[in-house]
């Protein structure tokens, strides 16, 4: 039966890759390459489930409307077989306007293919009887049988060796009408296609039609099946034949209805149960005579059919016209019409063709389920997303080349948690960096505009501190002039010492680097603070030994002017904490932490920038933090703090911690 035809292909710019034909081909002959699902011809079975379940309609069928026109226009005189099952495609169409549509297209003959299912149900009927010891497995379904040549080759020899109704009533046209008769397939199924392009002499198929493909055809001949004069089927007509559509119809048209108490007759149909069934054929589980199996569940769910009516209702329309034809029928003329094909030859053979795959070892199998996230049994979720009934059976696609990682759902989940979370931590650090870039500038702006101002004035200010100091000296007597006096040089001096700040802050300061163990530079900055009274100070270093590269003045620098301000902090005494230890990525930090009062939520964001102070007025210019952040950044560091002022939320105070580079950093 296999031709060197595609019977079924996906056309890429419509497909969503949402894996359902993947899901719903019982012989996984769908590979995603890329994203893409691709029917793999060669182990194709033409089922059509990939048809009906994509809702993309991304899956193009072999057409053959253009070969029946062609057959129409010609010299031939040309049948029409129609499938048992159009009465759950037509069903608001009577039999009769049916058939009077079909003779309007120019068909000279219109035949039941269910007199042909007649025919296979009595040869199937005598080769049982004739060796009832053998097991057998239904060969009407040429889905069913592509199958079984293909994935389970050792059943070949089970295989019924009995031609499907389609072909033998080819065969019984072509004896009652003449060889040059062209005969043309209407049915419900796409796999028929692949069956008749295979079929040769007097079984032979011209041209195979879906219904939906009859329905193109009519619109295009302008024929209405409503409008049609009424015509009635040619002889011979069908019997139990026209059940062959429906589950177990075989069985019913043989006279071997299924019994379960026996095992003589099974059946199965649909793409999960059929599989099944022929596994446990294959094994030895399903001890039948006939295993009457159908790829559809029923050939009235065929992917050929435009009906979207429920199974029911379509089963009940085949069943409804089965029973009219039989009350209606000449039981006599069927019988006669049966008598003369008794001698017929409905033998057919098989071919193995083994398409399965090689099965992965166990540990190719585990390196491919670890690379999709699937450690221990437990991250097995068989979620069926990926159209694997198992992550197994996913890993063991992906190891014939099949499937790709990325149809896991949970796998692309979690990569995708993976991603958004680096895509945080970079906008994370994007904001830092942003936030560090606009301190930078500010500090530069601020910076250039000090400079400037602090160079004007601070030759005026050492004039007036002079002139001040000179005018005291001279007016000794006068005990309020000197008070003024005084005042005068003392606002003077704090003036210069304003400038002195606006200077350092200004400067473009170059470091000198040099291993220095934090331990001596804590206690050499220590040194150099004022604190008030009631303010005590501990020192904790995890490795007194602990050492970076800093510039050692600049660097005690921040640390003296964060302890000097964690003692304004406590206005009624407290503890100062200073201590060093290591860092993560091989840092070093350095902490200073205070019993304060801590600092309010509204101010928290400001405490870096330049001439902003919460001291009184007179008793700060607001550079010293924002000295000190520069410096660090210098160093490559960064600084930052933590604090609470709500006494309710737990103990008041600020930590600043600084991180540096330690001594060998080199920065990965």
């Amino acid at each position: 039966m296999r031709t060197d035809t595609a019977l079924v292909w996906t056309i890429g710019e419509r497909c969503r890759t949402c894996y359902t034909c993947v899901r719903e081909c019982p012989a996984k002959a769908i590979r995603i390459r890329d994203g893409q699902a691709e029917v793999i011809h060669e182990r194709c079975i033409g089922c059509g489930n990939c048809v009906r379940v994509c809702s993309q309609d991304a899956k193009a069928v072999l057409r053959s409307v253009e070969a029946a026109a062609a057959l129409l226009d010609g010299p031939w005189p040309v049948a029409a077989a129609l499938a048992p099952s159009f009465p759950a495609e037509f069903l608001d169409v009577p039999t009769e306007q049916l058939v009077g549509a079909l003779k309007a297209l120019g068909f000279g003959v219109v035949h039941e293919v269910g007199f042909g299912a007649d025919l296979v149900a009595r040869a199937t009927r005598g080769l049982l009887d004739a060796r009832p010891e053998d097991r057998w497995i239904s060969t009407s379904c040429p889905a069913i049988v592509t199958f079984v040549e293909q994935f389970h080759p050792e059943l070949c020899g089970h295989l019924l060796p009995v031609v499907s109704p389609m072909l033998a009533s080819a065969q019984a046209l072509r004896a009652l009408h003449g060889a040059e008769l062209k005969v043309v397939f209407i049915g419900p199924c796409i796999a028929k296609k692949g069956e008749a392009a295979a079929s040769a002499g007097a079984e032979r198929i011209d041209a195979a039609l879906t219904f939906a493909e009859l329905r193109e055809l009519l619109y295009l001949r302008g024929i209405d099946p409503a409008l049609a004069a009424p015509a009635r089927f040619d002889p011979p007509r069908a019997r139990l034949g026209a059940v062959f559509p429906l589950s177990r119809g075989l069985a019913q048209a043989a006279g071997m209805d299924e019994d379960l108490t026996s095992t003589r007759v099974v059946t199965a149909d649909g793409r999960v149960a059929f599989p099944q069934a022929l596994d446990g054929f294959a094994a030895g589980d399903l001890d039948a005579g006939l295993l009457d199996v159908l790829c559809c569940n029923g050939c009235i769910m065929g992917a050929g059919m435009t009906s979207r009516e429920p199974m029911f209702r379509r089963r009940a329309a085949v069943s409804r016209y089965a029973a009219a034809s039989r009350a209606e029928g000449d039981a006599g003329a069927w019988r006669h019409a049966m008598s003369l094909f008794s001698d017929a030859d409905l033998a057919r053979g098989f071919a193995a063709r083994d398409t399965r795959m090689p099965v992965p070892g166990e540990e190719d199998l585990r390196a491919i389920m670890r690379r999709m996230g699937k450690q221990r049994p437990g991250d097995e979720l068989n979620c069926r997303a990926c159209g694997y009934e198992t992550c197994r059976q996913h890993a063991v696609a992906i190891f014939d080349g099949m499937a790709e990682s990325e149809m896991c759902l949970p796998y692309v989940i979690e990569h995708l948690r993976e991603t958004v979370d680096e895509l945080h931590a970079s906008h994370a650090t994007l904001a830092a960096t942003q936030d560090q870039l606009m301190h930078s500038e500010r500090l530069a702006s601020m910076g250039q505009l000090a400079a400037g101002i602090a160079h004007e004035v601070n030759n005026p200010l050492g004039v007036v501190v002079l002139y001040a100091n000179l005018l005291q000296e001279e007016c000794r007597g006068n005990e309020k002039l000197q008070q003024e006096l005084a005042l005068i040089a003392r606002q003077a001096d704090r003036c210069k010492g304003i400038v002195a700040g606006l200077l350092d802050f200004a400067r473009q300061n170059k470091l000198d680097l040099a291993p220095v163990a934090l331990a001596k530079l804590v206690e050499r900055s220590l040194e150099d603070c004022l604190l008030p009274a009631g303010v005590t100070v501990r020192t904790d270093h995890e490795d007194p030994a602990l050492m970076a590269e800093l510039d050692a003045g600049q660097m005690a620098q921040v640390v003296a002017n964060l302890v000097t301000n964690a003692g304004a902090a406590m206005p009624a005494g407290g503890t100062i904490g200073v201590g060093t230890g290591p860092a993560a990525g091989g840092r070093v930090a350095i902490r200073v932490a205070d019993t304060g009062t801590g600092i309010p939520e509204a101010i928290r964001s400001r405490v870096f920038e330049p001439f902003f102070t919460t001291k009184d007025r007179g008793r700060g210019t607001g550079l010293g933090l924002a000295v000190s952040y520069g410096i660090v950044k210098m160093h490559r560091g960064d600084i930052a703090f933590t604090t609470n002022d709500d006494p309710a939320a737990g103990p008041t105070g600020t930590t600043f911690t600084i991180t540096l580079p330690g001594h060998g950093w080199t920065g990965q």
